[in-house]
């Protein structure tokens, strides 16, 4: 029963995914304000924690280079640049993902220094995330 529902949820990430990239390819990126995508049941709970400071020059596996002021995520299966919203007790951050290589175990996300200071996200935390999409027009 358990491995159904894991293919469920990954039929659901998969069709989500899917959807986020057609309308993200249908207009202006830069036309409509962001909102967050319906989850079933709301958001999706994480562990998540700061990468650290940012090395000389550090290129992700997106092909990004860091600054300390870059915003974003470490996540192994999402796609880089999917956008999302990641909450942390009253604060939430529009934010996407930049790399796919987790730098320590124990965590589902990771996020750059500048993300968990706005977040005020100190060690290993629970967060909450969803996908970010364009309201329909």
């Amino acid at each position: 029963m358990a491995r159904l529902l894991t293919l469920a949820g990954a039929a659901l990430l998969a069709g989500l995914l899917a959807l986020a990239w057609v309308e993200r390819r249908a207009g202006d990126p830069a036309a409509a304000p962001v909102t967050g995508a319906v989850a079933p049941g709301g958001w999706y709970n994480a562990l998540a924690a700061s990468r650290g400071p940012v090395g000389d020059a550090e290129q992700t596996t997106c092909g990004l280079v860091l600054t300390g002021k870059s915003l974003g995520v470490t996540h192994p299966v999402l796609p880089c640049g999917a956008r999302v919203l990641v909450r942390y007790g009253d604060v939430t951050a529009l934010t996407e993902v930049i790399d796919n290589d987790l730098q320590n175990a124990g965590r589902q996300f990771e996020l750059t220094e500048a993300l968990a200071l706005r977040l005020k996200l100190d060690g290993i935390q629970q967060v909450e995330w969803r996908f970010a999409e364009r309201p329909r027009q």
